[in-house]
């Protein structure tokens, strides 16, 4: 069947129900569709549970609340102050093109950024509908916890009463994912030809879940933009980290029965301006580098970090494709500085690390301590270096490709320097003047929708082909695309950082 759709087209039969989708900027779409059961009261911090079915038709027309987090980072996705916030977030929203076809269609599915502390899926440059329209794909983002509901490690006060488990976040990831395999069909996609995407907390998720065996055969390929591969720990430090969250709620972290039920009961809002108040304000100076609402390497549910288990060939042995910004540090530095991007953070884990780290740092960016260099620095130590690693290791196993975003406009040049944390977000996507990271790239120049469409095809390519249009990544000749006004391939770029960096991993 082809043609226009038509009302019989928006009403798609899924596991729990029927659901009713509208027409929306020239696509089939389908929102806030419940892929688990709410994690509130008793079911807060605990791994996500199956919704509950429906009878008759569910209207799937409107987003549902991104996940509980501070205000104040909304307008990133193209979202307002206005967006709803709630505890019951864990939705799921599919775009498909006007016409139905009798082959299924390639699946594309959006793991959002954020830090792990903010974000959320229903913002204007998340919807994807300039590629189902332009490469055919159908189009999946989803809600998942974040913060300290998603993210941190609490199980040290778990009581048979109030069971606490972590990484829920991903946990919730997996169970979307497996919502997406066991549905997908119904809606038109291939659940045979799933590629997961994601852009910073986003790609850091993707190299984490090529490590969790409960989400192995839920995805086929990957494409990580700006992964923070490191971000990974064990329970001692999360457990350290969840008892400074816990004294800044004037809890008493000795009487876990009643931090057990304070857990579950305490208000949402007050939670999140404690742990809000930990991760902003206090984590970035007394521990540089790390990041606490992260992945827990609990050795079971994640059994080892993603830099670890890629090393060991121990990940997923899939087609991935990994990409960084020329100077991923230069808007994080102005807007979200939790990274390492200034000299003090640096030089305290240059004090924990080999001496000669230091060194080696300061003649691979000439002017170090100078805060550009330090920015530099920093911003490829989270990034850059460990998705090197990653790539390195990955290549031995399964095909690997390698890619760095250095184009700008003007306006991004005059505030950053060069293409920053973020600015390939809009090109993927196409977006034209949505949030803020679109109005920063100005894409109603030509040049810039010239280089976005380039973007999209070799994405597209990866997406229905399983390989972009420029050579595998190696550990020997290191072959990086380089995305500019004019694409170029560069051989091992920037091997002086490269080398003095080594395998130096935050721990």
């Amino acid at each position: 069947m082809s043609g226009k759709s038509d009302q019989r087209d928006l009403l798609v039969e899924t596991e729990c129900g029927t659901v009713q989708g509208v027409v929306a900027d020239g696509v089939r779409t389908w929102r806030a569709i419940p892929y688990a059961a709410p994690p509130i009261g008793a079911l807060r911090f605990q791994a996500p549970q199956p919704t509950t079915p429906w009878k008759g038709v569910r209207e799937a027309a409107e987003f549902g609340p991104i996940p509980i987090q501070r205000r104040g980072f909304e307008h990133v996705a193209g979202a307002g102050k206005t967006t709803p916030i709630s505890e019951d977030c864990l939705t799921i929203n599919v775009s498909a093109p006007l016409s139905r076809q009798a082959d299924p269609r390639p699946v594309v599915v959006w793991i959002y950024g954020g830090a792990f502390v903010f974000g959320g899926s229903r913002g204007p440059l998340y919807r994807g509908d300039m590629l189902v329209k332009s490469g055919n794909v159908i189009f999946v983002s989803f809600n998942y916890r974040i913060g300290a509901f998603g993210l941190s490690d609490f199980r040290r006060w778990s009581t048979p009463d109030n069971p606490i488990h972590c990484n829920n976040g991903l946990r919730d990831q997996v169970a979307a994912l497996a919502w997406i395999r066991r549905n997908i069909s119904a809606f038109g996609g291939d659940p045979e030809q799933v590629t997961i995407v994601g852009e910073s907390a986003g790609a850091t998720s993707i190299v984490s879940l090529m490590c969790i065996p409960a989400a192995a055969g839920l995805f086929n390929r990957a494409f990580a933009m700006s992964t923070a591969a490191g971000m990974a720990y064990g329970p001692k430090r999360h457990g350290d980290w969840a008892l400074e969250i816990l004294r800044l709620l004037h809890l008493d972290p000795l009487d876990h029965k009643s931090v057990a039920n304070a857990l579950k009961t305490l208000p949402a809002e007050e939670i999140c301006r404690a742990s809000s108040h930990f991760f902003y304000d206090i984590a970035p100076d007394k521990y540089p580098g790390l990041l606490p609402a992260s992945p827990v390497v609990d050795g079971d549910f994640l059994p080892l970090s993603p830099i670890d288990a890629f090393q060991a060939g121990r990940a997923m042995k899939i087609p991935m494709v990994m990409g960084t910004m020329s100077r991923e540090g230069a808007l994080l530095d102005k807007v979200l500085p939790l990274i390492p991007s200034r000299v003090s953070r640096l030089e305290e884990i240059f004090s924990q690390s080999d001496w000669q780290l230091r060194s080696r740092i300061s003649m691979a960016y000439p002017g170090y301590p100078s805060k550009r260099a330090a920015i530099d620095a920093g911003g490829d130590l989270i990034f850059w270096q460990p998705s090197l690693l990653i790539a390195e290791a990955h290549s031995r196993e399964a095909p690997c490709w390698m890619y760095r975003f250095d184009y700008t406009t003007p306006l991004t040049r005059l505030l950053f320097g060069a293409a920053t944390h973020g600015v390939d977000i809009p090109m993927l996507f196409g977006t034209t003047g949505e949030g803020f990271m679109g109005r920063l790239d100005l894409f109603r120049k030509a040049a810039s929708k010239t280089v976005s469409q380039r973007f999209q095809k070799q994405f597209l390519d990866f997406v229905c082909h399983g390989q972009p249009g420029w050579p595998n990544y190696d550990a020997v000749d290191r072959k990086t695309w380089i995305f500019d006004r004019v694409d170029r391939l560069d051989n091992d770029p920037r091997s002086d950082r490269r080398l003095a960096w080594g395998d130096f991993v935050l721990a």
